[in-house]
Protein backbone atom coordinates (compact mmCIF):
# COMPACT_ATOMS: atom_id res chain seq x y z
CA UNK A 1 0.00 0.00 0.00
CA UNK A 2 1.38 3.38 -1.04
CA UNK A 3 0.29 6.96 -0.57
CA UNK A 4 0.58 9.35 -3.50
CA UNK A 5 2.38 12.27 -1.88
CA UNK A 6 3.70 12.52 1.68
CA UNK A 7 5.14 15.58 3.42
CA UNK A 8 6.69 15.82 6.92
CA UNK A 9 5.43 18.17 9.63
CA UNK A 10 5.57 18.66 13.41
CA UNK A 11 2.61 17.90 15.64
CA UNK A 12 1.27 20.77 17.76
CA UNK A 13 -2.06 19.72 19.28
CA UNK A 14 -5.25 17.79 18.66
CA UNK A 15 -8.48 19.77 18.56
CA UNK A 16 -10.72 16.67 18.57
CA UNK A 17 -10.75 13.07 17.31
CA UNK A 18 -10.70 14.18 13.68
CA UNK A 19 -8.57 17.34 13.53
CA UNK A 20 -5.05 18.24 14.61
CA UNK A 21 -2.82 21.26 14.31
CA UNK A 22 0.63 20.79 12.82
CA UNK A 23 3.53 22.99 11.81
CA UNK A 24 4.06 22.62 8.07
CA UNK A 25 6.71 24.71 6.30
CA UNK A 26 6.66 27.19 9.17
CA UNK A 27 2.87 27.60 9.09
CA UNK A 28 0.25 26.21 11.48
CA UNK A 29 -2.17 24.04 9.50
CA UNK A 30 -5.28 22.04 10.42
CA UNK A 31 -5.14 18.43 9.22
CA UNK A 32 -7.44 15.41 9.25
CA UNK A 33 -6.38 12.66 11.68
CA UNK A 34 -6.99 9.25 10.07
CA UNK A 35 -7.33 7.54 13.44
CA UNK A 36 -10.10 8.37 15.90
CA UNK A 37 -8.37 6.45 18.73
CA UNK A 38 -6.68 8.26 21.60
CA UNK A 39 -3.08 7.81 20.36
CA UNK A 40 -1.93 9.86 23.35
CA UNK A 41 1.46 8.20 23.46
CA UNK A 42 2.00 9.02 19.77
CA UNK A 43 0.59 12.48 19.17
CA UNK A 44 2.75 14.53 21.51
CA UNK A 45 3.99 18.09 20.94
CA UNK A 46 6.88 18.34 18.46
CA UNK A 47 6.51 14.73 17.28
CA UNK A 48 7.46 14.33 13.62
CA UNK A 49 4.35 13.36 11.66
CA UNK A 50 3.74 12.54 8.02
CA UNK A 51 0.85 13.93 6.03
CA UNK A 52 -0.77 12.75 2.82
CA UNK A 53 -0.97 15.86 0.66
CA UNK A 54 -4.20 16.44 -1.27
CA UNK A 55 -3.58 20.14 -1.92
CA UNK A 56 -2.57 19.59 -5.54
CA UNK A 57 -5.36 17.21 -6.54
CA UNK A 58 -8.41 17.78 -4.32
CA UNK A 59 -8.43 21.51 -3.68
CA UNK A 60 -12.10 21.53 -2.67
CA UNK A 61 -11.41 19.44 0.41
CA UNK A 62 -11.92 21.33 3.67
CA UNK A 63 -8.71 19.84 5.09
CA UNK A 64 -6.00 19.39 2.48
CA UNK A 65 -3.83 16.97 4.48
CA UNK A 66 -4.35 13.63 6.24
CA UNK A 67 -2.10 12.67 9.16
CA UNK A 68 -1.08 9.07 8.45
CA UNK A 69 2.15 8.31 10.35
CA UNK A 70 4.23 9.46 13.31
CA UNK A 71 7.71 8.93 14.71
CA UNK A 72 7.99 7.64 18.28
CA UNK A 73 11.68 7.56 19.13
CA UNK A 74 13.30 5.17 16.65
CA UNK A 75 9.94 3.76 15.56
CA UNK A 76 7.95 4.88 12.56
CA UNK A 77 4.30 4.03 13.17
CA UNK A 78 1.56 4.16 10.59
CA UNK A 79 -1.61 5.33 12.37
CA UNK A 80 -4.01 5.37 9.41
CA UNK A 81 -6.96 3.30 10.62
CA UNK A 82 -7.87 2.37 7.03
CA UNK A 83 -4.41 1.01 6.22
CA UNK A 84 -4.62 -2.36 8.09
CA UNK A 85 -7.53 -3.57 5.96
CA UNK A 86 -5.79 -2.45 2.77
CA UNK A 87 -2.52 -4.26 3.52
CA UNK A 88 -4.38 -7.32 4.86
CA UNK A 89 -6.32 -7.56 1.61
CA UNK A 90 -3.10 -7.27 -0.39
CA UNK A 91 -1.39 -9.93 1.75
CA UNK A 92 -4.30 -12.36 1.40
CA UNK A 93 -4.27 -11.81 -2.37
CA UNK A 94 -0.52 -12.28 -2.82
CA UNK A 95 -0.08 -15.09 -0.28
CA UNK A 96 2.00 -13.14 2.24
CA UNK A 97 -0.54 -14.32 4.82
CA UNK A 98 -1.40 -18.00 4.85
CA UNK A 99 -4.51 -18.82 6.82
CA UNK A 100 -4.19 -22.01 8.93
CA UNK A 101 -6.67 -24.74 7.88
CA UNK A 102 -7.28 -23.01 4.54
CA UNK A 103 -5.75 -24.03 1.20
CA UNK A 104 -5.31 -21.81 -1.88
CA UNK A 105 -7.73 -18.89 -1.60
CA UNK A 106 -10.20 -18.45 -4.46
CA UNK A 107 -12.59 -15.79 -3.10
CA UNK A 108 -11.68 -12.78 -0.97
CA UNK A 109 -14.55 -10.39 -0.32
CA UNK A 110 -14.34 -7.35 1.96
CA UNK A 111 -17.02 -6.15 4.36
CA UNK A 112 -19.25 -9.20 4.85
CA UNK A 113 -22.22 -9.11 7.21
CA UNK A 114 -22.70 -12.13 9.46
CA UNK A 115 -25.21 -12.16 12.31
CA UNK A 116 -25.02 -8.79 14.04
CA UNK A 117 -21.50 -8.02 12.83
CA UNK A 118 -19.75 -6.86 9.69
CA UNK A 119 -16.47 -8.74 9.30
CA UNK A 120 -13.59 -7.31 7.32
CA UNK A 121 -13.21 -10.27 4.96
CA UNK A 122 -15.14 -13.32 3.82
CA UNK A 123 -12.85 -15.91 2.23
CA UNK A 124 -13.25 -19.24 0.43
CA UNK A 125 -10.54 -21.68 -0.66
CA UNK A 126 -10.24 -24.21 -3.48
CA UNK A 127 -11.81 -26.89 -1.28
CA UNK A 128 -14.87 -24.70 -0.68
CA UNK A 129 -13.89 -24.10 2.94
CA UNK A 130 -15.33 -20.81 4.14
CA UNK A 131 -14.05 -18.34 6.71
CA UNK A 132 -14.29 -14.87 8.18
CA UNK A 133 -11.30 -12.66 8.93
CA UNK A 134 -11.55 -9.69 11.30
CA UNK A 135 -8.66 -7.21 11.14
CA UNK A 136 -7.47 -5.06 14.04
CA UNK A 137 -4.86 -2.35 13.52
CA UNK A 138 -2.27 -2.02 16.29
CA UNK A 139 -0.42 1.23 17.02
CA UNK A 140 0.25 0.74 20.75
CA UNK A 141 3.78 -0.31 21.74
CA UNK A 142 5.84 -0.49 24.92
CA UNK A 143 9.41 -1.85 25.13
CA UNK A 144 9.04 -3.69 21.85
CA UNK A 145 5.73 -5.33 22.78
CA UNK A 146 2.72 -4.46 20.63
CA UNK A 147 -0.70 -4.58 22.24
CA UNK A 148 -4.38 -3.98 21.53
CA UNK A 149 -6.61 -2.15 22.31
CA UNK A 150 -5.50 1.35 23.32
CA UNK A 151 -9.04 2.09 24.59
CA UNK A 152 -12.07 0.06 25.63
CA UNK A 153 -13.70 -1.61 22.63
CA UNK A 154 -17.07 -3.23 23.12
CA UNK A 155 -17.26 -3.53 19.34
CA UNK A 156 -14.07 -5.59 19.39
CA UNK A 157 -15.52 -7.91 22.03
CA UNK A 158 -18.67 -8.31 19.94
CA UNK A 159 -16.59 -9.27 16.90
CA UNK A 160 -14.72 -11.95 18.84
CA UNK A 161 -17.94 -13.48 20.18
CA UNK A 162 -19.44 -13.45 16.68
CA UNK A 163 -16.36 -15.22 15.31
CA UNK A 164 -16.92 -17.98 17.87
CA UNK A 165 -20.53 -18.31 16.75
CA UNK A 166 -19.44 -18.47 13.12
CA UNK A 167 -17.14 -21.38 13.99
CA UNK A 168 -20.02 -23.17 15.67
CA UNK A 169 -21.90 -22.84 12.37
CA UNK A 170 -19.16 -24.42 10.27
CA UNK A 171 -16.96 -21.48 9.28
CA UNK A 172 -13.28 -21.05 10.03
CA UNK A 173 -12.62 -17.86 11.99
CA UNK A 174 -9.58 -15.61 12.26
CA UNK A 175 -8.69 -12.39 14.01
CA UNK A 176 -5.71 -10.72 12.39
CA UNK A 177 -3.76 -8.09 14.33
CA UNK A 178 -1.87 -5.88 11.87
CA UNK A 179 1.03 -4.30 13.75
CA UNK A 180 1.53 -0.92 12.07
CA UNK A 181 5.28 -0.86 12.76
CA UNK A 182 8.25 -3.25 12.69
CA UNK A 183 10.78 -4.73 15.11
CA UNK A 184 8.31 -6.01 17.71
CA UNK A 185 9.19 -8.84 20.11
CA UNK A 186 5.60 -10.05 20.47
CA UNK A 187 1.93 -9.14 20.53
CA UNK A 188 -0.31 -9.32 23.58
CA UNK A 189 -3.81 -8.10 24.51
CA UNK A 190 -3.80 -4.91 26.56
CA UNK A 191 -5.49 -6.19 29.71
CA UNK A 192 -4.52 -3.05 31.62
CA UNK A 193 -6.81 -0.99 29.38
CA UNK A 194 -9.62 -3.47 28.60
CA UNK A 195 -9.37 -6.86 30.26
CA UNK A 196 -12.81 -7.80 28.91
CA UNK A 197 -11.33 -7.76 25.41
CA UNK A 198 -8.35 -9.84 26.57
CA UNK A 199 -10.68 -12.37 28.19
CA UNK A 200 -12.80 -12.52 25.03
CA UNK A 201 -9.67 -13.10 22.93
CA UNK A 202 -8.52 -15.93 25.19
CA UNK A 203 -12.01 -17.47 25.10
CA UNK A 204 -12.11 -17.23 21.30
CA UNK A 205 -8.70 -18.93 21.07
CA UNK A 206 -9.88 -21.74 23.35
CA UNK A 207 -12.89 -22.25 21.07
CA UNK A 208 -10.67 -22.54 18.00
CA UNK A 209 -10.59 -19.04 16.55
CA UNK A 210 -7.16 -18.52 14.98
CA UNK A 211 -5.27 -15.55 16.43
CA UNK A 212 -2.73 -14.07 13.99
CA UNK A 213 -0.34 -11.14 14.42
CA UNK A 214 1.76 -9.74 11.60
CA UNK A 215 4.06 -6.74 11.68
CA UNK A 216 4.62 -4.35 8.80
CA UNK A 217 7.44 -2.62 7.00
CA UNK A 218 6.53 1.06 7.31
CA UNK A 219 7.92 4.04 5.44
CA UNK A 220 6.47 7.56 5.39
CA UNK A 221 4.65 6.76 2.14
CA UNK A 222 3.97 3.01 2.37
CA UNK A 223 3.08 0.03 4.54
CA UNK A 224 3.38 -3.67 3.74
CA UNK A 225 2.80 -6.79 5.84
CA UNK A 226 6.07 -8.66 6.32
CA UNK A 227 6.10 -11.44 8.93
CA UNK A 228 4.19 -13.12 11.73
CA UNK A 229 5.29 -12.32 15.28
CA UNK A 230 4.98 -14.21 18.54
CA UNK A 231 1.64 -13.99 20.33
CA UNK A 232 1.25 -14.16 24.10
CA UNK A 233 -2.34 -14.16 25.30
Amino acid sequence: MKYEKIVPAKFISRANRFVAQVLLNGEEVSVHVKNTGRCRELLVPDAVVYLEDFSYRQRKRKLLYDLVAVRKGDLLINMDSQAPNKVAGEALENGSIRLPDMSELTIIRPEKIYGDSRFDFYVEDENNEKCFVEVKGVTLESDGIASFPDASTERGVKHLNELVRAMENGYHSYVLFVIQMSGMKMFTPNDATHKVFGDALRYAAEKGVHILAYECAVTPDSMEITKAIQIEI
